[in-house]
């Protein structure tokens, strides 16, 4: 009897501690349901859902450490400053006399008041307007110089600063070729689509930024080689649409040029009078032949550029992806294309081509293409931190209602309060 009563008291702790671990984990499973719960409510994704990387119990994504980007929520993409910033490059719209005197103030702001290093490109400190102003002496001789393409500066500068259009932010972007400062952009050009900034306020906005915590757009870059005789006219005909073996991972080839692009790589047929004739490629696998005039090849920040005006879409900069747009194609049902961002496009000149096309990139560095030349372009890792105005949502919108005047027509009038619909009528 005495055996059966510990028994029995045992079997009853037994349960009443498995009813508390019962509870217990009722209670941290909805608790961790309600934490997952006011996660995405709070974090709002400008590309979709959560990134999740399981499917299902048992299906997962393939861990990838050469992955190309990370999507994270963009209310998270704030500016900081790891340490007070201290190098700061001015870029200014050259001749162009307006933008002396702006220039000037904000020299002697960054001197003067902040205590920056200034970093200016020698030719523009060299400006007859600068040299002979003897008020802007003091601050001209603090001033640091270089030259583009002798000088590289991209290891010592802490923030970058345009004045101009959206040229200048081209131009800031072309010379780092690796990481890039972040970029502060006054409208003081012609367009401004890339130049959030008002001059007028300059002196609050630029202690903001140095403050930090300042919103910014991850601008993609696209990262373009041009190699030189790596596909050899063998005459071999292609497997499935794939090229012949060997000649994808040739080395045989010159990369001639390799530099990383804000807005598009155009490939063009020159001054000929012929179409155009290239093959696409995309990872390896030939995709289409391009006949016509060309095609870009942009990022979404390029998308309201060249690209726009053939016709596609306009993409916000912090949707990964990379556009091919076709220039005047000799084909009605050629339309443009969206690819993720992280594939490699390349494009070649068709064996039957009966001339030779031409390339530029963000307009500069044109040069020519023959046979057995190729130009490879993927997503670069080096994006554009771009800052913001206000956020990168409103901004973007902002600039297109503002410069390219999106979706401004005349309104509909309403109807009056007496007259009723036909329709509704008969009903």
């Amino acid at each position: 009897l005495c055996l059966s009563r510990s028994r029995f008291c045992s079997l009853l702790l037994l349960l009443s501690l498995a009813f508390a671990l019962s509870c217990f984990c009722s209670l941290f499973g909805s608790l961790s349901v309600c934490l997952c719960l006011s996660f995405a409510l709070r974090a709002h994704f400008l590309h979709g859902p959560y990134p999740a990387t399981h499917f299902g119990p048992k299906a997962c994504i393939l861990p990838n450490p050469t992955s190309v980007m990370h999507i994270q929520d963009p209310a998270s993409q704030r500016l900081t400053w790891n340490k007070p910033p201290v190098n700061v490059l001015v870029i200014r719209k050259i001749r162009d006399e307006s933008l002396v005197e702006p220039f000037k103030e904000l020299c002697h702001f960054l001197v003067e008041e902040k205590g920056m290093l200034v970093f200016v490109e020698r030719r523009v400190v060299a400006d007859v307007s600068l040299t002979t102003d003897e008020t802007f002496a003091t601050i001209r001789k603090q001033l640091c110089t270089f030259r583009e393409g002798y000088d590289d500066i991209s290891h010592c500068i802490d923030l970058i600063i345009c004045l101009g259009g959206d040229g200048t932010l081209l131009y800031a972007s072309s010379l780092f070729q690796g990481s890039v400062p972040p970029v502060m952009a006054f409208h003081l050009g012609s367009l401004g689509f890339l130049t959030p900034f008002k001059f007028e306020s300059y002196k609050t906005e630029v202690a903001k930024v140095f403050e930090g915590n300042a919103a910014i757009t991850l601008r993609s870059r696209l990262k373009v080689k041009v190699v030189k005789d790596m596909l050899q006219r063998t005459g071999q005909p292609e497997h499935n649409g794939l090229l012949p073996h060997g000649h994808a991972n040739s080395e045989a080839g010159n990369i001639t040029l390799q530099m990383q692009v804000l807005n598009e790589v155009v490939v063009d047929r020159g001054p000929s009078s012929y179409l155009s004739n290239v093959d696409l490629y995309l990872d390896g696998r030939l995709i289409t032949s391009v006949q016509g005039d060309g095609v870009i090849v942009s990022t979404p920040t390029g998308s309201t550029a060249y690209a726009a005006a053939a016709g596609a879409s306009m993409i916000h900069p912090n949707v990964p992806a990379i556009m091919v747009t076709p220039i005047c194609p000799h084909s009605l049902s050629f339309r443009p294309i969206v690819v993720p961002a992280g594939v490699e496009l390349m494009i070649t000149l068709s064996p039957d081509a009966r001339n030779t096309c031409w390339v530029s990139f963000d307009g500069r560095k044109r040069q020519e293409i023959s046979h057995g030349d190729c130009i490879k372009i993927t997503t670069s890792c080096y994006p554009v931190p771009s800052i913001c105005c206000h956020d990168l949502v409103y901004d973007w919108f902002e600039s297109l209602a503002q410069c390219l005047h999106w979706n401004v027509r005349k309104k509909q009038a309403r109807l009056a309060d007496d007259v009723s619909d036909s329709s509704d009528t008969e009903n």
